[in-house]
């Protein structure tokens, strides 16, 4: 099993992106989905994941207002829309799946990673 990210790419100050993860099996369907991000010189950070049925979601505080979190269970899909992008929210972007009932941002609580997808927002 594994996903795969697209949808990156480079963005101006307040514009938007939306990214996308597509799982390869249906297995993911009952496991909470997140984004990470990574950007260079720094740690992994946790963005946003969601619950496998997708009626709780989970936002980093610095995304909070501004990213939205879903997902389509019947195309083992899930999507972060980005808004009003800032610099800072440029990186590497990551989605991953965590076997865990109920995950925190910790990395290690998530497996089955994508090998990423890049955002850079400039001004």
């Amino acid at each position: 099993e594994h996903v795969e990210e697209s949808g990156g790419g480079s963005a101006q100050v307040g514009g938007s992106l939306t990214l996308v993860c597509v799982a390869s099996s249906y297995g993911h369907r009952s496991n909470c989905m997140g984004w990470f991000r990574q950007a260079p010189g720094k740690q992994r950070e946790g963005v946003a994941f969601i619950y496998p049925g997708g009626g709780r979601t989970v936002y980093a505080e610095s995304v909070k207002g501004r990213f939205n979190i879903s997902r389509d269970n019947h195309n083992s899909a899930m999507y972060l829309q980005m808004d009003s992008l800032e610099p800072e929210d440029s990186g590497w972007y990551y989605c991953a799946a965590s076997p865990y009932a109920s995950p925190d941002f910790s990395p290690d609580k998530f497996k089955f990673w994508g090998k990423g997808t890049q955002v850079t927002v400039s001004s």
